[in-house]
């Protein structure tokens, strides 16, 4: 039975152990590592969450994978080398993406559901002469990026937030045009954008995007769309634990949470019942409110959407911690991950993956 060390005891050295776990069930992870001052639980699911420094007395014939921001990962590895640690695998974007999608198929086929993959599927000839439009959401406030991106064609610049500065950023669309929420930017975020395209837009297939993260698509996308009738694109899934509802309430604030769900029960019990299902009893969600939908599919998600988050705000308010009053849009990932969940019968869903540009 292989025996590992996992470096990092939060979201994502917890997911990384789950990935490797379930890949292959005789992994026995010895325990959860951490070097800093951040608050870390004591146990995992029963494996002991250690503090480790210099000195530490670890197994160094066993690997540890670092489990962590790319910004901890250095110091992290450092500590472990001169534990004596041999065997030390950051886990970084491209590992993440190849655990997390040989995870994803494992699981997708143990359920008996299909895992499609944009690339996966077969192109044909087909009239591409579609309106498309990717919007990529930008703030004047967004920091310049160190990496290069190329847009896609169809890739456009939406400025977001648009109407709480008179500073304008080269973009082609701005969110504070035609019907608009663009003054609940601050709480809403990318959501504004969202509503904008919904409200505005009239192209036949639309997706949202953010200015750091788009999805790594093939260069024949549309015709793969067409091709297989796919209603809707969405990030490959991640895995968060315990499920989705204790993950969130853990990372943010549980007010908002109990709001959300108050108002799915009063506005269709069934409804409720199937949320708090998928919600205690999965732990996957699409993250980053990033889609690609025909019109119509995008319309309908828009037109359940909105009146939920527009009630919680209404509620909960603005609190003054910056990141978590963005709690609208926390939620809504949430929120679209359950609508696709529930309509899968309904919608033709695919996954893509996404980058992240520094």
């Amino acid at each position: 039975m292989p025996k590992i060390y996992i470096a990092g005891a939060h979201s994502r050295g917890i997911s990384t152990g789950h990935y490797l776990k379930y890949l292959d069930p005789s992994v026995e992870i010895i325990s959860y590592l951490y070097d800093n001052d951040e608050e870390n639980p004591s146990e995992v699911d029963g494996v002991p969450v250690c503090r480790i420094n210099e000195n530490s007395k670890l197994d160094v014939d066993k690997t540890v994978y670092i489990g962590t921001r790319g910004v901890n990962q250095e110091h992290l590895t450092k500590t472990l080398l001169k534990c004596g640690m041999k065997y030390i695998i950051p886990v970084d974007v491209r590992l993440d993406m190849e655990l997390r999608n040989n995870y994803l198929k494992k699981y997708y086929e143990n359920q008996n559901r299909k895992y499609d993959k944009i690339y996966e599927l077969p192109a044909g000839e087909h009239d591409t002469t579609k309106n498309v439009t990717i919007y990529v959401a930008n703030s004047i406030f967004d920091k310049e990026l160190k990496s290069h991106y190329s847009f896609l064609d169809m890739e456009k610049k939406i400025q977001v937030g648009a109407s709480l500065t008179s500073d304008r950023i080269d973009a082609v669309f701005f969110d504070n045009t035609g019907e608009n929420i663009s003054a609940k930017n601050k709480q809403f975020c990318e959501l504004t954008a969202l509503y904008w395209i919904w409200k505005n837009a009239k192209d036949d297939i639309v997706g949202l995007v953010h200015y750091r993260r788009h999805f790594i698509l093939p260069e024949n996308w549309i015709e793969i769309m067409e091709e297989n009738d796919i209603d809707v694109i969405l990030p490959v899934p991640l895995y968060v634990h315990p499920n989705v509802e204790a993950n969130y309430c853990n990372r943010h604030v549980k007010k908002y949470w109990d709001l959300m769900l108050e108002y799915l029960k009063e506005r269709d019990v069934a409804e409720y019942e199937s949320a708090i299902e998928y919600y205690k009893n999965s732990g996957l969600y699409n993250p980053c409110n990033m889609l690609i939908a025909r019109k119509e599919v995008f319309d309908s998600l828009c037109e359940w959407l909105f009146p939920v988050l527009f009630h919680v705000a209404e509620q909960g308010g603005v609190i003054e911690d910056n990141y978590q009053n963005r709690y609208p849009g926390f939620l809504s990932e949430r929120l679209i991950t359950f609508f696709f969940e529930r309509n899968r019968d309904k919608y033709n869903v695919v996954f893509a993956d996404k980058n992240f540009l520094e």
